[in-house]
């Protein structure tokens, strides 16, 4: 045979070989999936998780808050542990957010019992089976003459009263809670409302498909096997990655939102300042019309995490406010870091609004005989 020729036969050989391992290969991924397919990731993770009941109070995990405001054991003393249980890091996530969940409940407590403020019911036109949210306010914050303090947490789980749950269970209440902002607030002569923006809808489970009624097409389906392929569909797996991030949420949810009032021209003529800790915030994805862009700029501070010292200016990635260093690298300790330098930035921007007012011209009978007379 010709030397080119049994190249060309070699080659051949070899393409075709290739092509059948590619094949195989293939159908080896192909199995592999389908196998994975079949494989529930909710009951594999649960195979030899501990049943998921917690307890519901702080005395049932056996913590509670010494005379420093940490968390802690009351038997050893000491701090909270999240991996309580090794290698189970779905069960180990359940059960701190049911201790949030307490945490939550606690906070409430405090803002009525040592801080006096009142909850109030929203919206104060709500019907007996409308869905319905809260706030907190002092005594006076509807009858304060001078000044009032508006305290807003970010996003997220936490709820009225709290600036970050991490802190609260494994540093102290102080740099965790707002109870330091509204104690200094109400020595300083505000009227304090603590508003509730997380709790804006009311969270229900979601029906199931298999609750519905049959389609007219299935009505004529054995029912036994009208059964299993409802069985089959209901059976649709979450993302495994989902499951992690948020483990709590088992069954499917919908929120019905509680009803919401905006008054843009009243809130910028009767607020003097706002302080925001490393806000993410962007008012230009909310879009933010230009007068209340120029507002926030006028009005607005933003203390960042940042590495350099405490207020120092830091460079705006955009021109919406100035923003400050919060004096702290952590994202969750920029309120508590930066707590003195905002009750000054509250004084100077008070100061500031007696000096403008007590400056401008007051309106007499005279002055307006005047101004018509030239008219």
């Amino acid at each position: 045979m010709p030397i080119r020729a049994s190249i060309f036969l070699f080659c051949l050989v070899r393409i075709t070989m290739a092509q059948l391992l590619a094949q195989e290969e293939k159908e080896k991924t192909t199995a592999l999936k389908d196998l994975l397919s079949r494989i529930d990731l909710d009951e594999l993770m649960k195979k030899d998780e501990p049943p998921l009941n917690f307890p519901e109070t702080l005395d049932g995990f056996e913590l509670a808050f010494n005379e420093h405001g940490q968390l802690r054991h009351i038997h050893t003393g000491e701090p909270f542990v999240f991996n309580y249980k090794e290698d189970l890091h779905r069960w180990n996530q359940k059960r701190y957010e049911a201790l949030g969940e307490i945490i939550t409940k606690y906070v409430y407590e405090l803002l009525e019992n040592d801080c006096n403020l009142k909850k109030e019911i929203l919206p104060v036109d709500s019907t007996v089976d409308e869905p319905k949210s809260f706030i907190y306010m002092s005594e006076d914050a509807l009858t304060n003459p001078e000044k009032i303090m508006v305290l807003i947490q970010g996003s997220g789980v936490v709820r009225a009263g709290q600036w970050a749950r991490r802190l609260i269970i494994n540093e102290d209440l102080n740099s965790g809670t707002q109870i330091p902002f509204i104690n200094r607030a109400k020595e300083e002569g505000y009227g304090v409302i603590v508003l509730n923006p997380n709790e804006n809808s009311l969270e229900v489970e979601k029906v199931p498909d298999s609750a519905k009624k049959p389609s007219p097409d299935a009505s004529d389906e054995p029912a036994e096997k009208r059964e299993r392929k409802e069985e089959r569909e209901n059976k649709k797996k979450k993302d495994f990655y989902e499951k992690y991030r948020n483990p709590q949420k088992e069954r499917e949810m919908e929120h019905i939102p509680i009803r919401m009032i905006q008054r843009e021209a009243e809130v910028k003529n009767r607020i003097r300042a706002v302080a925001m800790t490393d806000s993410v915030h962007n008012v230009w994805h909310q879009e933010a019309n230009k007068s209340i862009r120029d507002w926030l700029r006028e009005h607005c501070c933003n203390w960042v995490s940042s590495p350099e010292p405490l207020d120092t200016l830091v460079d705006p990635m955009l021109n919406d406010c100035p923003r400050v260093s919060a004096g702290t690298e952590k994202h969750e300790l920029t309120s508590w870091k930066s707590f003195h330098s905002i009750f000054k930035f509250f004084r100077d921007a008070l100061k500031n609004h007696e000096d403008e007012s007590s400056s401008s011209p007051v309106t007499t009978r005279s002055s307006h005989r005047i101004k018509n007379e030239d008219l």
